[in-house]
């Protein structure tokens, strides 16, 4: 395993630990304060902000601004595995290649001896 898919999971764990911790401390808190008030109310909700409608010229630079990031995070292969890559392809092209040729010329064939016409 790549050592950044495991460093990619250790921060994943690490952030839901911290996540569990936050919830039991808000529980504990909830808690305390419930015993000292009689009355528990529901936890007001934060208003929902509602996204502004941007212009045409701020979303395309937002979009290649995500394109940018997403590149940065791609895994690009290294020189010798894009070499075994491509060869691998060429010679799978020869091969199916080849192949369709045959079936092509074995078809013809078949077909100039069933209709006895030279074509």
């Amino acid at each position: 395993m790549p050592n950044k898919d495991r460093n990619k999971r250790s921060v994943r764990q690490a952030r839901q630990r911290e996540r569990a911790e936050r919830e039991a401390q808000a529980a504990t808190q909830a808690a305390a304060s419930s015993s000292s008030k009689k009355a528990v109310s529901a936890p007001k909700k934060a208003p929902v902000k509602v996204a502004e409608k941007t212009g045409f010229i701020a979303r395309t630079k937002a979009y290649f601004g995500a394109v940018r990031a997403e590149m940065h995070r791609v895994t690009w292969p290294s020189r010798t595995e894009l070499t075994n890559y491509s060869v691998a392809v060429v010679a799978m092209l020869i091969a199916f290649g080849v192949a369709v040729w045959l079936v092509d010329t074995g078809v013809v064939a078949g077909l100039v001896g069933f209709t006895g016409l030279r074509g």
